[in-house]
């Protein structure tokens, strides 16, 4: 080839490469915004308890780690006991104290997680013994669930049984999917007032190519039928990027193993999210009553499955009631809720609301939108 058309060549190619790059660039421009009309939605895409791990585990769990059922199985009812052991003596009796927990002495060693750092919020507006501070450094975090699931294998990571599958069947089943909808947005890094509401979603989330991760853009049809309950209404600010809300009760979907429906009920919630156009990252944190929260745990996984994570669940009933911070009982005075926090990370996603007459179920109204207290 000559060199004349060498260098047309190798012209044309460079005012093709600009017109590539001119035309990325202005498809970037054109991409479909993700705040709309002040209205920007996202899908959650990771949720765990907050507990805080030193590297070896020493500084929170300095006497090792708590017992599980078959553990104290083995104790109570010892294969070398010279007499055999009754089904309804035995394993009939241990499952009647699962389901039907009893607020008595403890009868093994349970080791609480210590340690003065624990994620959370200061929920009560003061600062006590049994408080934390932040890896921030914000002083009267509460966050006693932290204390109860610290030291037990199942809810610490990375492998931990609990940890990992309340994760992967958040987003494995879609009666599971919670949606956040943020109203009344000038400005995504400062706005004085803005409204966050919760929903269920109807569809799967969208993975990325590898299938391990989840990416932004997608749709999320509200299930405004079905899912009313799970529908509620925080006020809120943002600053800095980093969105607050005001105390509110959340309803949300928990589902377990082997689509085990179940529903977690927090009261005096509030939200902290770093928010940008494809992500929500932070926590919510409030209190949920002690009794409900183990019933749900033992509707969620049977006693063969809290094993994997070395779960006992009459011990660790014990554990939270003696933790238990906030919403006395008003005969004896006994606090029956504790406080935790979840850690979440939401994708942005574009939420699509259903036709009136579904949303108000032919003529009726969604019940359950609650306005947060003022």
């Amino acid at each position: 080839m000559k060199r004349g058309v060498i260098a047309n060549v190798a012209a044309v190619a460079v005012v093709m490469g600009m017109s590539t790059a001119a035309g990325a660039v202005e498809g970037a421009t054109k991409a479909e915004p993700t705040l709309r009309n002040g209205t920007i939605g996202y899908v959650l895409t990771s949720r765990k308890w907050a507990v805080t791990q030193s590297p070896d585990g020493k500084l929170e769990c300095p006497n090792g780690l708590n017992d599980g059922n078959r553990e104290q199985f083995k104790i109570l009812y010892p294969d070398d006991a010279p007499k055999k052991h009754l089904l309804a003596d035995s394993q009939l009796e241990r499952e009647g104290q699962i389901w039907h927990p009893q607020n008595t002495e403890e009868q093994f060693v349970f080791r609480e997680a210590g340690g003065k750092v624990a994620e959370g919020m200061d929920l009560d507006g003061k600062t006590d013994a049994n408080d934390f501070v932040s890896p921030d450094g914000v002083k009267g975090v509460d966050n006693q669930m932290h204390r109860a699931l610290g030291c037990i294998a199942g809810w610490r990571g990375p492998d931990g049984a609990q940890m990992h599958f309340e994760n992967e069947y958040m987003r494995r089943y879609n009666q599971n999917r919670m949606l956040i909808e943020i109203t009344g947005v000038d400005d995504l890094v400062n706005d004085p007032d803005v409204t966050l509401t919760t929903y269920r979603g109807l569809d799967e989330l969208m993975a990325d190519a590898s299938g391990s991760a989840y990416i932004s853009g997608g749709t999320q049809r509200i299930d405004m039928r079905w899912g009313k309950q799970f529908i509620q209404q925080f006020k809120g600010k943002i600053v800095d990027g980093v969105l607050t809300t005001e105390s509110h009760n959340l309803i949300i979907p928990y589902s377990m193993t082997f689509d085990t429906s179940t529903i977690m009920h927090m009261q005096d919630v509030r939200f902290r999210l770093k928010l940008t156009p494809e992500s929500a990252e932070g926590m919510f944190a409030g209190y949920t009553d002690v009794d409900e929260w183990i019933r749900r745990l033992t509707i969620s996984w049977s006693t063969h499955h809290l094993s994997y994570g070395q779960v006992s669940a009459p011990s660790l009933y014990r554990a939270m009631r003696r933790l238990a911070d906030a919403k006395p009982d008003p005969k004896t005075g006994e606090n029956r809720a504790i406080s935790g926090t979840t850690l979440v990370t939401f994708r942005q996603a574009y939420l699509e609301h259903p036709p009136e007459h579904v949303a108000t179920h032919e003529g009726g109204t969604p019940d359950s939108v609650v306005p947060a207290r003022q």
